[in-house]
């Protein structure tokens, strides 16, 4: 099997211009819609899709922290009921599974709300070992240090996912 080329950071931001020019230019409930699926607060993304354009990607990256700073609790709260619990692969031991799950309800029943980490760097076989012990640790916090945490987490969530978005966005469109 080949091994794929490394892309090179010049072969990424061209892509990244590329996908934040097309970002830029859709409608604004287009882009609402996407950045729904970044972070899952409305106010978030409505404030997002209304400042653009933006000139480059760490523009649109630092006015993203920025509105994820201001969110309000009930602009958390509304991001976080759009996430979904980490999850393990299927194929996972079922011993795994359930460690997994016991630890997510003991969370949510402390804090109110799905558990949520950024795994951006993490290798997946990790990923299982890196949620149950930050689940453990998080667990011991009061509810203003967790709740700070979470929307920290939240952040990074909605930063590696615009990356993704505008990524995506700037790939050619295969139906052309």
């Amino acid at each position: 099997m080949p091994v794929p080329e490394p892309v090179s950071a010049s072969t990424r931001t061209s892509a990244h211009s590329k996908g934040l020019g097309r970002f830029n230019g859709w409608t604004g409930d287009l882009a609402e819609a996407a950045l729904l699926e970044c972070c899952g607060s409305r106010r978030w993304a409505h404030r997002m899709a209304a400042h653009r354009p933006y000139p480059d990607l760490a523009s649109l990256l630092a006015a993203s922290d920025e509105a994820g700073y201001d969110l309000g609790p009930s602009d958390l709260a509304e991001a976080l009921a759009a996430e979904c619990a980490p999850c393990l692969h299927h194929e996972a031991p079922r011993a795994a599974h359930l460690a997994l799950r016991a630890a997510h309800a003991a969370y949510e029943h402390s804090f109110g709300h799905v558990f949520v980490i950024c795994m951006d760097g993490v290798p997946p076989s990790q990923h299982v070992d890196q949620v149950l012990t930050a689940i453990r640790a998080r667990l011991a916090n009061d509810p203003d240090e967790e709740r700070s945490l979470t929307a920290e987490e939240m952040r990074r969530l909605a930063r590696g996912r615009i990356i993704e978005l505008v990524t995506a966005a700037g790939r050619p469109d295969p139906l052309l």
